[in-house]
């Protein structure tokens, strides 16, 4: 078995570190990413932007308008004074903030990131469960020129949150979440390369997703908006290609959810697809990430204004985004950066210790979800992070699949109404049991010495694509072990040209979002492997 290509640095860990920290410091978070830079020190000392001087304004305001309720002055009837939370009053001017804002125009937030292209197709789109959407957009953006043959085509696939906005164009000179990634000579280059970058469906920017409307009557979608899976969000994609007379495609590249798409684009379409790139991606979800954006979805779900995903006449619900966006968070970085980055430090040493955010990293992981709350409709969060949660491209999961659409296209041509099935969101049958390990079960696909036999019987359709596969040993919510699995797996099923690469942690400390950063070790292979 060839042994992945590890990246690692020859630097004491804590000098690289103290590199590593300095050098992506002046990054800055980019809309539809999930870049968020430690403050420089001269912006840790300039003045709050006026914004947030009038927001804690309000609040000191509100704080003091209080005192009778919740004050720091003892009560003579109480042992200690009780604490302020203004945490809690912040939450409380937004949601007034925004409900102020309703009687003007509407509370929902715009999610457009600017200007990009609209593909309409009315031709409808069968769903893997059910769903059909009669007609949909898929909004997407181009950099560099398609040539006479069509033949130099990129499809880049984006992660969760991130819109088509991938690099900056004319029209939206805005920088985009993978910027220094793409251009003339960069590592998409556009010099040779057209690139093109597409808004999933059931996303919101731009593309068709629960904040649209339904044609079938002009309302938005909200949770009637059926559920959907990666292979769908993919389908969506080649019916853009198709549009765009892009037979096949150069190279597919993805990363995060992204480098799921990547690898179901040439499981579905095989014929159609040259190289594949998939970065810190897997074949199937594993049960920690599916817990983590469970978790997120919980969240989101139990805040009273999501109003089961009918809040677009009213206040969104941006105290559950900003919550389930902070527990993200922690699984799109790493414990080692933080202890270099943040440790101990509280924000301010000198005053009490408060239940509101007081560490630095409270204070980081509180700006990284007020940040986001208002950026990304949360109902497009539900359905595509539960698509994520799906995501499985065994053997048997795809015949189940495929079985199941057989009998939805059947249905449909008989005129049958799959609706009422397909929307139908009801807790399981059977509560939690107890289940054997995988190690326990007799189930013929636990393989001793390699990869699962139903994930190589479902990766076979790739056996003749060159395949790029990168890890970070940092990531902890695609962690480096399921890399490993697609590039032994492909291996497995007959791959010869499978690369495998894996950086170390004395090279990225950056965790998942190591894709966003490392434009010399991502952006060097990916640039490496394209030629």
């Amino acid at each position: 078995m060839v042994a992945p290509l590890k990246i690692a640095s020859s630097a004491p860990r804590a000098l690289r570190a103290a590199r590593l920290l300095n050098q992506h410091e002046r990054h800055f978070a980019l809309s539809g990413s999930r870049r968020i830079a430690a403050p420089s020190a001269a912006a840790q000392n300039a003045p709050a932007p006026a914004s947030y001087r009038a927001l804690h304004q309000s609040l000191s305001r509100k704080s003091q308008s209080t005192t009778a309720q919740s004050p720091l002055v003892k009560d003579p009837s109480s042992s200690n004074p009780a604490m302020s939370f203004p945490c809690l009053d912040a939450q409380e001017a937004k949601s007034a903030q925004l409900s102020a804002r309703s009687l003007e125009s509407g509370p929902e937030p715009s999610y457009t990131t600017g200007h990009h292209e609209q593909f309409h197709c009315e031709q409808q789109l069968l769903l893997d469960w059910g769903g059909v959407l009669p007609e949909f957009d898929v909004a997407y953006e181009s950099w560099g020129q398609l040539n006479p043959d069509k033949s130099n085509a990129i499809l880049l696939h984006t992660g969760l949150s991130a819109s088509s906005h991938a690099h900056s164009t004319a029209a939206n000179p805005k920088p985009g979440w993978w910027e220094k990634f793409i251009g003339p000579g960069k590592p998409l280059n556009t010099d040779k390369y057209f690139i093109i970058c597409t808004n999933v469906i059931g996303g919101c920017y731009g593309s068709t997703g629960p904040s649209s409307l339904d044609p079938s009557d002009g309302k938005r979608y909200a949770t009637r908006f059926p559920i959907l899976t990666i292979d769908d969000m993919v389908r969506a994609q080649f019916r853009l290609l198709d549009s765009l007379g892009i037979n096949k495609l150069y190279a597919s590249v993805g990363s995060s959810m992204g480098g799921m798409q990547s690898l179901a684009a040439g499981v579905l379409f095989p014929e159609r697809i040259g190289k594949i790139v998939s970065i810190s991606g897997c074949a199937r979800s594993h049960p920690y990430s599916i817990a983590m954006r469970h978790t997120q979805r919980q969240v989101l779900m139990m805040d009273p204004k999501w109003a089961r995903g009918f809040y677009y006449d009213s206040i969104p619900p941006h105290s559950g985004m900003k919550l389930a966006r902070e527990i993200a968070t922690v699984t799109y970085r790493s414990g080692p950066e933080w202890e270099m980055r943040f440790g101990r430090q509280r924000a301010d040493p000198r005053k009490q210790p408060a239940l509101c955010p007081d560490f630095l990293i409270e204070t980081y992981l509180d700006h990284a979800g007020e940040k986001f709350c208002l950026e990304y409709d949360p109902n497009s969060l539900l359905y595509v992070s539960k698509a994520m949660d799906l995501f499985d491209l065994g053997h048997a999961h795809q015949t189940e699949t495929r079985s199941r659409r057989a009998e939805y296209e059947a249905g449909i041509a008989e005129g049958v109404h799959q609706g009422d099935i397909s929307c139908s969101l009801t807790l399981p049958e059977r509560p939690y049991e107890e289940q054997p390990s995988a190690t326990d079960r007799d189930d013929g696909d636990v393989a001793v010495d390699g990869p699962p036999q139903d994930l190589v019987a479902g990766l076979a359709p790739l056996k003749n694509h060159p395949v790029l596969v990168m890890g970070v040993a940092s990531d902890i919510l695609f962690p480096a072990w399921q890399q490993r699995e697609i590039a032994q797996t492909l291996r497995a099923a007959g791959n010869e040209n499978v690369e495998h690469i894996e950086l170390g942690e004395d090279v990225s400390m950056f965790g998942h979002d190591t894709f966003l950063l490392d434009l010399k070790n991502i952006g060097g292979a990916v640039e490496k492997f394209l030629r």
